[in-house]
């Protein structure tokens, strides 16, 4: 009996392709609506613009060469709206800096309400020798218009694979993600309590201090403390404060009996140095997030480069897009990304730490160095050739296949 069905079931399944043709063959003919009539699209073109063209409202002095960019909707580009976030994400922004096409990720200060009154808030500090940040700093100014995507990355807040608790590791300028955080919070549109150890020369240093000791004052939910690493041996700390470093050992005299969560955001030497405290608390791997890099440098020095190899100085790197090739010269220090910036070809890029895969290429031929730490590679990207080229740093002459910039 079992034999006859399954034999009546193939015959049904042979027959679909025919009836299937025929269906087709005897269908009136008519073009699809456009996409912009579906309403699930426009509601996803207004969540997760591909670009957010914005215009700076007003510039904000923070701390000593740290300056708050309250961007607002350029109209006039399209942009009718910005676009909602969750607390701890960032922009990418495309700039044109002395003709270079770049890109630069900033996290977003502001709270997420904050796009409901039609503003979105980044806050941008000097780096000595930073190509990008003293050309905002020196050039930006009310009316100046910004090219930024929608908003982008996982270092927020999830319920469900995070913690209740939430301890938060802040370095310099790394506090911006967390003020987001916390305004959140306070607003009542996050659940969480947000321990910060907030990592700082000295107290005058610390941006945003005041308005986050404010936020604590009228939250329960949220606590700031204040670690300071310039303090002369014989001084005391100032009352609330920590002295030193951010340590496992000061990480366990905040955290709770409990589960904990600990999210950290600053300098590469910040994320170094953590790199031999965060193992010592023993944590589940779920419960520790770190925000994105940023761009690394001098390649030399970082974990597994190839001691051994004979790498030139310069390098060769042919690029393949849409049928044609450039060549361009590249130094072995500059990651392939920077070197085809330099060399005025636009490529991809948002993250720019190796994690959102924007910049994805295929490598033709050559070697290349890519730190385990920042590898975000599928085993398919590893097999088939497949590179970041934000993360990876010319060992000889290279060809690579680089997808067209928006």
């Amino acid at each position: 009996m079992g034999t006859n069905l399954d034999q009546v079931k193939i015959a049904d399944f042979t027959r679909l392709a025919a009836t299937r043709a025929a269906h087709i063959q005897n269908a009136v003919a008519r073009s699809f609506p456009a996409a912009d009539s579906y309403s699930a699209n426009r509601l996803a073109e207004v969540l997760h613009p591909a670009h957010q063209h914005l215009v700076v409202r007003t510039v904000t002095d923070i701390a000593d060469d740290m300056k708050c960019y309250t961007l607002a909707p350029d109209i006039e580009a399209g942009t009718e709206q910005i676009a909602w976030f969750s607390a701890g994400q960032y922009l990418s922004l495309n700039l044109d800096v002395d003709g270079m096409k770049v890109t630069r990720a900033y996290s977003i200060s502001s709270s997420p309400r904050s796009t409901l009154a039609g503003t979105i808030e980044i806050s941008v500090k000097r780096v000595p020798g930073g190509l990008v940040s003293n050309h905002i700093l020196d050039t930006w100014k009310p009316g100046t218009k910004v090219d930024a995507s929608g908003p982008l990355g996982t270092f927020t807040y999830e319920r469900l694979r995070d913690a209740h608790t939430v301890i938060g590791l802040a370095g310099g300028s790394g506090i911006t993600p967390f003020l987001s955080m916390a305004r959140a919070i306070a607003e009542g549109d996050e659940d969480f309590d947000l321990i910060l150890l907030y990592g700082s020369r000295s107290l005058k240093e610390m941006a945003y201090r005041d308005e986050l000791l404010e936020l604590a004052r009228k939250s329960a939910k949220v606590k700031v403390v204040p670690v300071l690493s310039d303090l002369a041996e014989d001084e005391k700390a100032p009352a609330g404060c920590e002295r030193g470093f951010i340590t496992a050992r000061l990480i366990r005299a905040y955290a709770p009996d409990g589960d904990y969560s600990v999210f950290a955001c600053g300098s590469q030497a910040m994320y170094r140095f953590l790199d031999t405290e965060l193992p010592k608390l023993h944590l589940r791997r779920k419960f520790i997030r770190r925000e994105l890099m940023g761009e690394l440098h001098e390649p030399k020095k970082l974990a597994g480069y190839p001691e051994d190899a004979n790498v030139p100085e310069t390098v060769s790197i042919t690029v393949v897009r849409e049928g044609t090739k450039e060549v361009v010269t590249g130094s072995a220090d500059d990651s392939v990304l920077q070197s085809l910036e330099k060399g005025g070809i636009a490529c991809p890029s948002h993250c720019r730490s190796g994690a959102c895969g924007w910049c994805h290429s295929r490598l033709v031929s050559g070697d290349v160095f890519c730190p385990k730490s920042v590898d975000g590679r599928r085993e398919a990207d590893l097999k088939f050739g497949y590179i970041h080229p934000c993360v990876s740093f010319p060992l000889s002459d290279l060809e690579i296949e680089v997808p067209r910039a928006e």
